[in-house]
């Protein structure tokens, strides 16, 4: 980590990096695609996971099918988006993507969790006195999930994209959060777990980008890695 200044605030993503689902949408989309043949082996986990990455990243064709599809309509084009990008032909992917969703809508029960180690490295930096913050791309502000959640107490403010509309990787949503902070960019670093959105984002916007790649899916990020929230604490030093 190259730090030019001595860093006040710590910012976080939210979902895939503070708020956890258990099981992903991913796995019980995966396990599904195993029972009825589709080839499922981890290159195939492996690439389809940085597609679902990178499509939700505010992407031009995420952009596109909000605009197109309406409700179910939208998940079943995103089943079929993410059976192509399983190595399915468009033909295969069109015609199960309805099956495929309503599977999903059906059997996609997760429940929301925080890991311990992140709640012990909450715990640490607020009584080192950084300010947190929690900086999402969600379109409504989260304030009752981060209650529900007993992280609430941890961050001095939380920004969904949808109340500045900006997201992530736009760099207006990291300048809202930084003023919100009240801090400069290079005082700051901030943590997320999606390449596209997160470190690229969190870099144009000059702060210290950190990538939560517990999975090692982005094994070329230029940028500070950590499988663990606990590895936090070397890299301040």
């Amino acid at each position: 980590m190259s730090v030019t200044k001595k860093i006040k605030a710590i910012l976080f993503d939210f979902d895939g990096t503070l708020r956890l689902d258990s099981p992903s949408g991913s796995d019980v989309f995966f396990a599904r695609t195993a029972e009825i043949g589709i080839p499922t082996d981890d290159r195939v986990k492996f690439q389809s996971e940085r597609w679902t990455h990178y499509y939700f990243a505010n992407s031009p064709e995420i952009q596109s099918d909000l605009k197109e599809f309406k409700d179910d309509g939208f998940w079943v084009n995103y089943s079929r988006r993410k059976l192509l990008s399983m190595g399915c032909d468009e033909a295969e992917a069109k015609e199960l993507s309805p099956s495929m969703s309503m599977y999903m809508k059906e059997n996609y029960k997760p429940v929301s969790h925080v890991l311990d180690e992140s709640r012990e490295v909450l715990d640490s930096f607020k009584r080192d006195g950084y300010i947190l913050g929690v900086i999402s791309n969600r379109d409504e502000p989260y304030h009752d999930e981060l209650k529900s959640l007993e992280l609430d107490s941890y961050f001095s403010f939380s920004l969904a994209g949808g109340e500045v509309q900006s997201f992530k990787p736009d760099t207006h949503i990291f300048d809202q959060g930084l003023k919100r902070a009240g801090i400069n960019a290079d005082e700051a670093i901030y943590i997320g777990d999606n390449y596209y959105a997160d470190i690229i984002g969190s870099r144009k916007a000059g702060l210290l980008p950190v990538l939560y790649d517990p999975g090692l899916l982005f094994p070329d990020a230029e940028c500070d890695v950590i499988r663990s929230f606990r590895e936090l604490h070397s890299l301040l030093k």
